[in-house]
């Protein structure tokens, strides 16, 4: 039998959660994916400008040949832990999801982070997310509707709805975990609303015994996220947008790790006066 107990829960490392990041990625590109969505004169001028923007760095800070070393060895340890997604999506994603939203006059998205799993089982209307039947957290409602830019309701919208447990960690990148937990896929009514039952999220370090949590310590860095509820919202017609969506007076919002946080994805939890809340929260999609 699986052990799903918190005790084992916690037993999680970086290596093991970045390969799992890791493998995911991978299986959702291609080489040749990759290959066809930027030509040669692109590549180029990208790799040269980056690998210019390093030498330039390495000249005025007059790098020493210890220094290089260690960012050898560093690197090395980043593709050993598996750590590549979790490095890139924290320290650099927010300003690629910058430039790819900017265009759009709906809702705002942030970024994916590494902990995405497509295929998460649907959940009915108003029905509850995947959880564990003693899940730690405040029971949260969460609902809202899906519109146009021009205010039309969108029917038959889905939401993938993903979140780490109070403890930090996301299912399928840690043990013990049941596969789907704090996961599901929801679908708007005819009126484009949608609603769920789910835990209220918790703030949590980013894995911190791998190559992610050597730079950080080395650098003096805090390794917190905001508590944040992941979301990808699509519809027929229309730009799919990605997201997370945060709660006020969290102490992170203002220094996330990950750069992730904007206003406009600030939600209202409203106490329900049962020990419950409940959040709304309302999408606009961009025609495709």
């Amino acid at each position: 039998m699986t052990d799903t107990s918190y005790s084992s829960e916690i037993a999680a490392a970086a290596a093991a959660s970045g390969s799992s990041a890791t493998r995911g990625f991978i299986e959702r590109q291609s080489a040749q994916q990759l290959a066809e969505s930027t030509d040669q004169a692109r590549i180029s001028r990208l790799a040269g400008r980056a690998i210019a923007a390093l030498n330039d760095i390495i000249k005025e800070e007059r790098l020493s040949y210890a220094e290089y070393n260690a960012l050898k060895l560093w690197l090395i340890k980043v593709g050993e832990d598996g750590e590549w997604p979790l490095f890139l999506d924290v320290w650099v994603e927010h300003s690629v999801e910058e430039v790819a939203s900017s265009h759009r006059q709906g809702s705002k998205g942030t970024i994916e982070g590494p902990y995405y799993v497509a295929g998460a089982p649907q959940v009915p209307f108003g029905g509850a997310i995947p959880m564990r039947p003693d899940e730690p957290g405040t029971p949260l409602t969460f609902q809202g509707r899906v519109t146009a830019v021009g205010g039309a309701p969108l029917a038959n919208a889905t939401i993938e709805y993903w979140t780490a447990d109070a403890l930090g960690f996301y299912s399928q990148f840690a043990p013990s975990i049941p596969e789907w937990n704090l996961r599901g896929t929801l679908s708007t009514d005819a009126d484009g609303r949608f609603q769920v039952e789910a835990i209220q999220p918790a703030p949590y370090q980013i894995p911190t015994d791998g190559a992610c949590g050597q730079l950080i310590s080395a650098a003096g860095w805090h390794a917190w996220r905001p508590a944040h509820i992941h979301l990808k919202v699509a519809a027929a017609g229309h730009e799919p947008i990605t997201t997370q969506l945060y709660f006020p007076g969290d102490p992170h919002n203002d220094d996330d790790i990950a750069s992730a946080v904007k206003p406009e994805l600030m939600l209202d939890p409203v106490d329900d006066g049962d020990g419950t809340r409940t959040a709304t929260y309302d999408f606009v999609l961009d025609p495709a």
